[in-house]
């Protein structure tokens, strides 16, 4: 069996074969970041963890999770994108996560594609299950840094999206809501409205 650090150079080759140059490009007016891009398509990526999960499920619990820290922090976009996405489908492993864990994926939050994949595919999740705690939640809300507040507002979506086992819950959401009613950046703005909208599926009365 193959060990760890060989699968993370064989990921960033297999990514990297997969560069398309447009991609690139595109990345520095939609989602402009301080990590290298390699300019990957979404459907290219989904193959790679395709083939991660292939070459993984052998590997306990710990070992895949601290794989997955290991390639956010290549500070790779692309490396961040497969590890987001990759444990967003694996349940089993989310609910292992602990606080610490969670902290160590929060990496390189500069841009909504990394934010919105970390929000929601993670921090809502393990918010939802009780691995952080409300005030871990209200302090990203208070943060100055607007990407970091605009994660506070996608984790509402862990406890009102089905596709992330969330079946609705109106006092978190609202919590969370209430406190950017002043905020007026677009990103808040936008991810706001994304938060209502979901909470509208179980409970439009308390939204409207």
């Amino acid at each position: 069996m193959k060990s760890t650090s060989v699968l993370l150079e064989e990921c960033i080759a297999a990514l990297r074969a997969l560069s398309k140059p447009e991609r690139k490009e595109l990345a520095k007016t939609y989602y402009p970041t301080r990590m290298e891009v390699i300019g990957v398509i979404n459907p290219d990526i989904k193959l790679v963890i395709k083939q991660l999960k292939a070459d993984l499920k052998d590997f306990p619990v710990s070992e895949n999770i601290q794989f997955l820290k290991d390639l956010v922090h290549t500070n790779i976009f692309e490396c961040q994108q497969v590890a987001y996405e990759y444990l967003g489908k694996e349940k089993i492993i989310l609910t292992q996560l602990t606080l610490e864990d969670v902290v160590q994926l929060d990496h390189n939050q500069d841009n909504w594609v990394s934010v919105d994949c970390f929000s929601g595919y993670i921090l809502g999740v393990v918010w939802r299950l009780g691995i952080v705690d409300d005030d871990f939640i209200l302090s990203k809300a208070h943060s100055s840094d607007f990407w970091i507040r605009r994660q506070a507002l996608v984790a509402t979506l862990g406890w009102n999206q089905k596709a992330r086992g969330g079946t609705g819950n109106t006092e978190k959401t609202l919590m969370i809501c209430s406190m950017f009613i002043d905020d007026h950046q677009d990103m808040i703005n936008k991810a706001l409205s994304w938060a209502l909208r979901e909470l509208t599926k179980t409970d439009k009365s308390s939204v409207v």
